[in-house]
């Protein structure tokens, strides 16, 4: 058993079968993938890596399964699916999401083919774990994968916490030992009992408050932004067929040949990126300015590009002066959590009545944002809102009722 000091969570001890996961060169890579992208540039010391997050992932699924009195082997697979649950990852973490999933076409949890085709598979073959099963615990399909893959799982339980306590924010307070306690097995997966709904709820509020605070900040969106654009235009000029290879670098391996692209575009996004010479926001606007079916339409990289281009004519400036960020509309939260109560299983929206008001936050929190360099903001500004048909936000206080 080796121990290793945490800053979140104290002593975490490693299983001796675990080990040689954790020295495989695909997860110690995560220590030079940051957990927070570029949030650094707001919170100066969100320099936290995927491999500490993913111990303790590791540590919380452990004490969770053997909570719910798992046998060893089941124990084993919670530990491991941990561990490896981020090793899809590309540099920057999320940063790089929409072009995995452009270019390579899968998401970061879809790992199979590592668990397969490199050192890791002999690695769980000693431990005497199934990789697909592995794999069906990391996308959600396992009978057990509430336990790193759910709404209530260790997964956001570790990374609220660690992440608030880089940043310095006092949002992402998680009572992690008491969802763990009230966390039980029934037939259709994991569970809560009534006694945990006060954790799981403060657990939901913590997500809605660090979503704008740190994961959706605009200045975090413009970094993102910026690279995004800046891989694009170097695989431009390279090649598509190199996507994979520059997907599975490093933080700090994507940065070099970033700025050293022969895509000159490409090499000066990067460089003013790290120079942290930022584009600035053109527009940045929430649903009740923007038409939804034109804009939900419109959420991956060929379509911002559309846009970005579109925009970028009218305005009279160059393509590469006009970052167009559509994110991901939020999801719904918690509708798969049931909650024991008097011996039947409810959903937590009938337990809890401040899900829906949460999950309204969420809608109010979205933004898309238009970015470009500081000079042509005005033109951008003008472009765009006639491309995108933005109207004037709405003044509710001024309103009639």
């Amino acid at each position: 058993m080796k121990t290793i000091k945490d800053p979140v969570h104290g002593y975490i001890s490693v299983n001796e079968k675990i080990l040689p996961l954790l020295d495989s060169p695909q997860v110690q890579r995560l220590r030079h993938i940051r957990q927070l992208g570029f949030s650094d540039m707001v919170y100066p010391g969100a320099n936290h890596t995927r491999f500490e997050h993913s111990l303790g992932t590791m540590h919380l699924a452990g004490i969770l399964a053997k909570r719910l009195k798992l046998d060893d082997n089941d124990v084993l697979l919670s530990m491991v699916s941990g561990i490896l649950h981020d090793i899809g990852h590309g540099p920057f973490s999320h940063a790089t999401e929409p072009l995995i999933e452009e270019y390579i076409g899968r998401s970061h949890h879809e790992v199979e083919h590592m668990l397969h085709e490199t050192e890791i598979s002999g690695a769980v073959e000693k431990i005497g774990l199934d990789p697909s099963e592995i794999c069906r615990m990391i996308e959600g399909k396992h009978k057990l994968a509430g336990i790193i893959h759910g709404d209530l799982d260790v997964d956001r339980m570790d990374y609220l916490m660690r992440d608030a306590h880089y940043t310095g924010v006092p949002y992402g307070t998680v009572d992690a030992q008491r969802l763990i306690q009230s966390t039980i097995l029934s037939e259709n997966g994991l569970a809560l009992k009534d006694t945990g709904i006060i954790a799981a709820e403060s657990l939901l509020i913590a997500r809605t408050l660090m979503r704008p605070t740190i994961y959706f900040h605009h200045v975090s969106r413009i970094a993102e932004s910026m690279v995004k654009a800046a891989a694009v235009r170097h695989l431009e000029a390279t090649g598509s067929d190199r996507a994979n290879e520059l997907l599975s670098m490093d933080d700090g391996s994507f940065s070099v040949e970033l700025m050293n692209s022969e895509s000159e575009s490409a090499s000066t996004l990067m460089k003013s990126l790290m120079r942290r010479s930022l584009y600035k926001r053109s527009i940045y606007v929430g649903l009740d300015q923007i038409r939804m079916s034109s804009v939900l339409r419109s959420s991956d990289l060929i379509d911002e590009r559309r846009i970005a281009t579109e925009i970028a004519e009218i305005a009279g400036v160059n393509e590469d002066f006009v970052l167009v960020d559509i994110p991901s509309f939020p999801s719904p939260m918690s509708i798969d959590v049931m909650v024991e109560n008097r011996n039947d299983l409810v959903s937590l929206e009938e337990m809890s009545p401040l899900l829906n008001t949460l999950n309204d936050t969420r809608r109010i929190q979205w933004r898309m944002g238009v970015y470009t360099l500081p000079e042509y903001r005005k033109a951008v500004e003008s472009a765009a809102t006639e491309i995108l048909n933005i109207s004037k936000p709405t003044k509710q206080n001024k309103l009639n009722i």
